[in-house]
């Protein structure tokens, strides 16, 4: 999971995700809206939806908010109509990126992206260019510290899992993305129940970063999350720990 797992550890030991929390929930409403939009409003019915819910619950976003966004997205009120667009590209020392966007205005997404790649070693590619080094993943994520890791293991293989994975201070379950859902209900039944449930796009292979690639990666990751357009990017960079404690 290097790339995606690598920067959700280092934005948790920086402290990102709570200084940002405004820009959060810019994002956690678009995709609220969206996936009511596309799947209806009822939770119970819209899978998408109910795992949006949840993130933005875990992101500590207030109840009428939530609720606001749904009905926008539903026809409950005048809501935007984002696109979902995916880009593809490279970062440095030749690192595969694959970017999910929700955009009301694909000239300005792109000259964003042009702009926030470019200036920080890397570019966009033509559709296809990198999509085939990257497979979607269910990921249940669960503190390490706080569940048996033997425990997690049976149950999640047992619930249909198809590994489970220690990245930094979580243990990730993961699962074929038709089996999250089912997975996640079979483990919250016995107790361990997630901090998060997500889909992602996993890396085939990652690129091992050292020095400045290293540091433009970083730069690079935290300016894409900036930018409100952008939902999720995913990338196959590997950066050491000893490596990452010199760029501290």
């Amino acid at each position: 999971m290097s790339g995606h797992s690598k920067w959700s550890t280092i934005k948790r030991k920086k402290g990102a995700a709570d200084a940002k929390r405004g820009k959060i929930f810019t994002k956690l409403i678009r995709e609220l809206q969206t996936a009511a939009r596309i799947g209806g409003g009822d939770v119970d019915s819209n899978p998408r939806l109910r795992l949006v819910v949840e993130k933005a619950k875990t992101a500590n976003m207030p109840k009428d908010n939530i609720q606001r966004a749904i009905q926008k997205g539903a026809g409950g009120g005048e809501s935007e109509n984002f696109e979902e667009i995916v880009y593809e590209g490279y970062g440095p020392g030749g690192t595969a990126i694959l970017i999910e966007t929700l955009s009301d205005n694909r000239n300005r997404t792109v000259g964003d992206l042009r702009y926030v790649l470019s200036k920080n070693g890397g570019n966009l590619g033509a559709a296809g260019c990198v999509a085939f080094l990257f497979e979607k993943r269910g990921v249940l994520s669960f503190d390490r510290a706080a569940v048996d890791g033997d425990a997690l293991l049976e149950a999640a293989l047992e619930a249909g899992a198809s590994d489970v994975v220690d990245s930094g201070d979580r243990s990730e379950v993961l699962t074929a993305p038709n089996e999250l859902h089912a997975v996640r209900d079979a483990l919250s039944e016995k107790g361990l129940v997630p901090l998060s449930a997500e889909f992602v796009q996993q890396p085939s292979t990652t690129v091992s970063l050292s020095g400045k690639d290293a540091e433009l990666m970083l730069k690079l990751a935290e300016s894409l999350e900036d930018l409100d357009d952008v939902q999720n990017f995913y990338a196959n960079f590997d950066i050491s720990e000893e490596e990452m404690e010199q760029l501290a």
